[in-house]
């Protein structure tokens, strides 16, 4: 750590990172090396102790006697400070493992250019620095130090592991110091190697105890099951008390790499923070007072000064804030909960994500976020998630993918929910039935329309059998069909069905039902492909009225009457379309929706089209940038615009427009 401030540094990280370790090696070498005259080290995790260990030092330095230990321990404090007529003692005094800041008031070794303090502890209040100590964050091993530990400890009992397999173990054990110590001891101890150690982490039907070598190794005295469990309970007790638990176990449920602090600070995560606050006094007559967004925030706030997470709280009306937390400390939590704890901890983490989730995802970022959340959910969930139906947020997850053009991830995603909801609920059940249409629809978006309309035939007898004709599953799923006849090539025969379906539509769900209005969508788009733009455009304008110019069902329908006016022979009035649409487009879904780079790539060609192929070539080249950017090298969207800006570079072969088509 180099030459100390007078003033002294404060260790501060999560338990078992190895704070300890580290002042321990610093006392050690600074006392070998000959840089102090008195070495003072004493537990302080409450003021009695601090005392103590002042006291003692005093009776073994000082001579004092030990008839008045308060005494001793003062008169050992008032010898640290300096003196500017007697020879300068050099000295280090180290806290280890203070819990609470508020235990060293009148027990901090005063400021010396002579002396040295060095803390250890979980917390990371701002009482820690005053007088000028330094905090210093310890953190986890990289994943290099992870391995060479792993490796150089086993190597030690002449064992020898795969560094691919002890690799991942150390990512599994989410670079803990503590963890990679005890899994090493309980690999030595049990013969077993790191795969079969894997399985045992990874087995929902044990704890983290069961992970745990029968003897620790070295000093340590707790089990990683464990090393959290008293600072949970004393961040129960900071303001507002009774909140940090629940808190930790809503984190417990959602992943662990970030997780928005607005899911944490929904009505549903309030409510269940109000339903399962701690009682840490007398219980409070009548019904618990509710506990507020400010007070779920301290509590966020309690959970980071103890170390528990990382907090970076979020300025009012951003969704910036993020809350992570150990993957372990996660485990150890969840292993805590009895059947019914874990089935409301993750309906209630459900429906938060849910709360948070836009209808319109303009911000690319928290969209991510919210899916990567929502994965995590579900593996810690399940089956609470399929249980007594299948939670809402497993399909929002579905549809995000889709929404954004990761339409294989969409598919795959619903071909997992499909199987683990027939496994649960039956296939007959009407959740099971919804995902089986999840699952074709992005079959067909990925590519697949033939199989997709064979699927749909299959699904919408099942349906009709199940539920009833008239069900608007079983709607939805003729529409569908009829939707995917038009993509193999039968468009007469889906123009046919749209026009039956749409009047059965509005007499069954009515005129403004979405449902309907959908099917009215594709009944234009459809009649729009035999050459007869008349229905859309009757449709756009009703929209426009009904809806309103910047309405997504209004941008949808605008998008195809634009394209459809290109490909009638007027590529000019496309282009001026396009660019009319693509201002509104930005302004409800925002720059980086993937909606919003597909309208510039529509514009971007009819601009070409329309005689401007250098504009096109250079606006692609720009989209270019931002798909990488924004989705990847590999999204569809970004290899059209690669493909696109090659053949307006080239200036041959007729332009594909981006349309997104029917919806």
């Amino acid at each position: 750590m180099g030459e100390q401030p007078a003033a002294g540094q404060v260790l501060a990280g999560m338990g078992g990172v190895g704070k300890t370790q580290l002042a321990a090696d610093y006392a050690r070498t600074a006392w070998q090396n000959g840089e102090v005259d008195v070495l003072v080290w004493t537990t302080a995790d409450n003021a009695t102790a601090v005392a103590s260990g002042y006291a003692q030092a005093g009776m073994e330095v000082l001579g004092a006697g030990p008839s008045d230990p308060q005494q001793a321990a003062r008169s050992f404090l008032s010898w640290l400070e300096p003196k500017s007529q007697e020879r300068p003692c050099r000295w280090l005094v180290v806290l280890d493992d203070v819990t609470d800041p508020t235990d060293l008031k009148g027990l901090w070794p005063p400021t010396s250019p002579h002396g040295r303090t060095l803390v250890t502890t979980r917390r990371r209040d701002d009482a820690l620095t005053e007088s000028g100590r330094q905090l210093i964050e310890v953190g986890l091993f990289t994943e290099a130090e992870s391995l060479a530990y792993l490796t150089a400890k086993l190597a030690a009992r002449h064992r020898h592991e795969p560094a691919e397999q002890l690799a991942a173990l150390a990512a599994d054990l989410g670079h803990l110091p503590l963890a990679l110590s005890q899994a090493a001891a309980y690999l030595i101890d049990s013969g077993e190697n790191a795969a079969t150690y894997q399985e045992l982490l990874a087995d929902r039907t044990t704890t983290l105890a069961d992970a745990a070598p029968d003897a620790l190794p070295g000093d340590q005295t707790t089990t990683v099951a464990a090393a959290w469990s008293l600072c949970i309970d004393r961040a129960d007790t900071l303001r507002p008390a009774g909140l940090a638990r629940p808190m930790l176990q809503l984190t417990a449920m959602l992943d662990a790499n970030g997780i928005p602090q607005d899911v944490l600070t929904s009505s549903p995560a309030l409510a269940y923070l109000t339903a399962h606050r701690t009682r840490t006094g007398p219980a409070p007559a009548g019904e618990p007072a509710p506990v507020s967004v400010r007070d779920a925030r301290r509590a966020l706030r309690a959970l980071h000064r103890l170390s528990l997470i990382d907090h970076t709280p979020n300025t009012p009306g951003s969704h910036d804030g993020t809350v992570r937390v150990h993957q372990l400390i996660q485990r150890a939590v969840r292993d805590t909960f009895a059947a019914h704890h874990h089935h409301q901890s993750a309906r209630t983490a459900g429906d938060a994500l849910l709360a948070v989730w836009p209808d319109i995802e303009r911000n690319t970022a928290l969209a991510q976020a919210l899916r990567a959340n929502a994965q995590a959910l579900a593996h810690h969930a399940d089956p609470a998630l399929y249980k007594p139906d299948a939670h809402p947020v497993l399909y929002r997850m579905g549809a995000s993918l889709g929404e954004t053009g990761q339409t294989t991830a969409a598919r795959d995603h619903y071909q997992d929910i499909a199987e683990t909801i027939g496994q649960h609920l039956g296939t007959d059940h009407p959740d099971a039935l919804a995902a089986r249409h999840g699952l074709i629809h992005w079959q067909g978006e990925s590519g697949d329309a033939a199989d997709a309309a064979a699927a749909y035939e299959e699904l919408v007898e099942h349906m009709v059998r199940v539920l009833g004709e008239n069900h608007p599953y079983t709607l939805a799923t003729w529409h569908n069909l009829a939707c995917q006849w038009g993509r193999t090539g039968d468009v007469a025969g889906a123009v046919a069905v749209f026009e039956e379906l749409v009047k059965h539509m509005v007499l069954v769900l009515g005129e403004n039902h979405p449902h309907t209005s959908t099917a009215r969508h594709n009944f234009a788009y459809w009649r729009g492909e035999m050459g007869d733009s008349t229905a859309l455009e009757e449709l756009l304008a009703d929209r426009r009225r009904v809806l309103g110019k910047e309405d997504l069902r209004t941008l949808r329908a605008w998008e195809n009457f634009a394209r459809w006016g290109g490909e009638a022979g007027d590529p000019v009035g496309a282009a001026a379309a396009f660019a009319e649409l693509l201002e509104d487009t930005v302004r409800v879904l925002g720059e980086d929706h993937p909606r919003t780079l597909a309208a510039r790539g529509n514009l971007a060609c009819w601009r070409g089209e329309a005689g401007d192929p250098v504009g096109a070539a250079a606006a692609f080249a720009e989209l270019l940038e931002d798909t990488v950017r924004v989705l990847g090298e590999d999204h569809p969207l970004t290899r059209t615009a690669r493909r696109t800006l090659a053949h307006w570079k080239e200036k041959d072969g007729a332009c594909s427009p981006g349309s997104n088509g029917h919806t």
